[in-house]
């Protein structure tokens, strides 16, 4: 049994996220968002150099060693999964170590808006997943991609960087690789995918251009691509996936996604009222054809006009959530106030709730 075995039994059995090991600091879980101390004991060099051997193989470690840096998943049998980072800072080694549940909860159990289910029917497009760094996209991910698995018959290719969710065999046929074990790049693995007879794939990350060029090419395909990027607002992932082309070939990937794009969904993860867990709120932007004028035009100022025009068919903005969830009395109004877009329409809205 790995020493860091203990950690992680403890994290998992506390509702933690992530499990930081670094030289100089004791053992640190992030539980409902913040950082606490696990215990006081100060982890010294040497010895986390031992722990991170006892993680992965033999000429993993060597590689990390002499590289820097190495991402791997590492699982503990009947509890969980885990995405590690391991790296090298000022003061030594240093590791992060983030949860995979082994159970993929569905989006029922995650408590998601009726859009995200309807996303597992799309025939084709892209749709892509945001939001910051833990803000639980692989989850939201796992779980459409469940909901299709559940009720369709469709070969799905995941392309992850590690393997996160593996997904047991049900109406589906999954092919499932990784980054540096099964391929060289995101970008090769898709190049080989469209010729795969793919009919959902998702893209674990869209890190540059060429992953996100070729993402669009097989949405235009035909195939219903999933992917995600680190932005927090429909606007800004539209923006972000234009500006990734040079400037002569931006107004041909606005053409290409405005006849692509399916859904936006950005997710943020807030800790609960009670402060018994976190919530995730969803900004949800649909196709419509006001969509694909907006972007082929590049007028995103004018998007969350459509999102309010489309709250019929699941739409909202981001500010629309964070009121329910405050109406809810899931997070209190504090915790919203900074993340709200539009603050002196929110504050309006929340005085208009209190009446």
């Amino acid at each position: 049994m790995a020493h860091i075995d203990k950690w992680l039994t403890t994290m998992v059995q506390k509702k933690g996220s992530d499990l930081h090991l670094a030289a100089g600091r004791p053992p640190l879980l992030r539980l409902n968002g913040a950082l606490v101390a696990m215990e006081n004991e100060v982890l010294l060099p040497q010895r986390l150099d031992q722990m991170f051997a006892e993680l992965t193989g033999a000429t993993q470690i060597e590689e990390w060693r002499k590289g820097g840096d190495l991402d791997f998943a590492y699982a503990i049998a009947g509890l969980a999964r885990f995405r590690v980072n391991l790296f090298k800072q000022e003061n030594g080694p240093g590791a992060v170590l983030r949860v995979i549940p082994e159970k993929i909860l569905s989006l029922e159990d995650l408590g998601a808006p009726a859009a995200l289910g309807k996303l597992a029917d799309l025939p084709g497009g892209l749709a892509l997943v945001t939001g910051p760094t833990g803000s639980g996209k692989s989850t939201t991910m796992a779980a459409i991609i469940n909901a299709i698995n559940e009720r369709h018959a469709r070969h799905i290719i995941t392309i992850e960087d590690p393997l996160e969710f593996v997904h047991p065999r049900k109406k589906s046929l999954f092919s499932q690789r990784e980054v540096g074990a099964h391929a060289r790049s995101f970008a090769e693995a898709l190049k080989a995918a469209v010729r795969e007879d793919p009919d959902v794939l998702l893209v674990g990350e869209m890190r540059d251009r060429e992953t996100i060029g070729l993402a669009l090419q097989a949405a235009e395909m035909g195939i219903l691509v999933f992917g995600t990027l680190h932005t927090n607002s429909a606007a800004k992932t539209i923006a972000r996936v234009v500006d990734a082309f040079p400037e002569d070939e931006q107004p041909g990937a606005r053409a290409s996604l405005a006849e692509s794009l399916v859904a936006v969904v950005a997710q943020l993860l807030l800790p609960k009222k009670d402060g018994k867990g976190r919530v995730a709120v969803h900004e949800i932007l649909l196709r419509s054809s006001a969509l694909a004028n907006l972007i082929r035009e590049g007028n995103t100022s004018m998007l969350s006009n459509a999102i309010q025009a489309g709250k019929s068919i699941g739409m909202q903005t981001m500010d629309d959530a964070l009121l329910a969830a405050i109406k809810d009395d899931k997070v209190a109004v504090e915790e919203v106030m900074d993340i709200a877009s539009d603050k002196k329409k929110f504050e309006a809205l929340l005085r208009k709730e209190e009446q």
